[in-house]
């Protein structure tokens, strides 16, 4: 599954927590062919400063946060490191949460060059809570009047913002294996389009 001319190739799979694009990562790095690093919000927040967290985490309607001036300079690092990566012959695949459309035209813009994929990772509330909770617990915030919490809303709703992608998945329905298998058909199909399209515009 290596890319023409020695470039490795990138997949971008976004979504919101518990939708299970870190189960998706791992089922390609099991299946697919050839080398494949797995870079993404879970693994930057780690490598962050604890004062700087949550790092790119930061969830939508946040932006008062202290740490919102620096996201868009934290997300251009991950990509230039991803875009490194992949210019030296591996395949990236990068699990993120993108909600804000100026930081990915710029993150598109840094993929230029290279075979990337834009996956967009669907997963409906009901099975989002059930996640959350299987991991985590019950949430103190969840009420009758209030099934969902409204962080975890603001992320559903602006996550998939207005902007194309190379394929969509439901994890919901598909498993985790599936959704690569998906994704190693599309890779196999031809270079994507979306991040280029997102890349040569920040109105969409």
């Amino acid at each position: 599954m290596d890319d023409i001319a020695g470039l490795g190739q990138v997949v971008i799979l976004n979504g919101a927590p518990r939708s299970g694009k870190s189960s998706i990562a791992a089922a390609m790095q099991e299946s697919l062919e050839g080398i494949w690093m797995n870079l993404g919000v879970d693994l930057y927040m780690k490598a962050t400063p604890q004062r700087y967290q949550p790092s790119i985490g930061l969830r939508p309607g946040e932006e008062q946060h202290a740490v919102y001036p620096l996201v868009p300079r934290l997300y251009a690092a991950l990509y230039e490191g991803v875009a490194a990566i992949a210019r030296s012959g591996l395949n990236v695949v990068v699990d993120a949460g993108h909600h804000d459309r100026g930081i990915l035209a710029d993150c598109a813009r840094r993929l230029d060059g290279l075979h990337a994929l834009f996956v967009g990772v669907h997963c409906p509330l009901e099975e989002v809570m059930r996640r959350r909770i299987e991991t985590w617990g019950p949430d103190g915030r969840v009420t009758e009047q209030e099934p969902v919490p409204e962080p975890v809303r603001r992320w559903q709703a602006a996550v998939h913002g207005r902007w194309p992608y190379d394929l969509e998945v439901d994890t919901s329905i598909l498993s985790a294996e599936e959704c690569a298998a998906r994704i190693a058909a599309r890779l196999a199909s031809g270079p994507g389009t979306a991040l280029a399209a997102i890349g040569g515009s920040v109105q969409l």
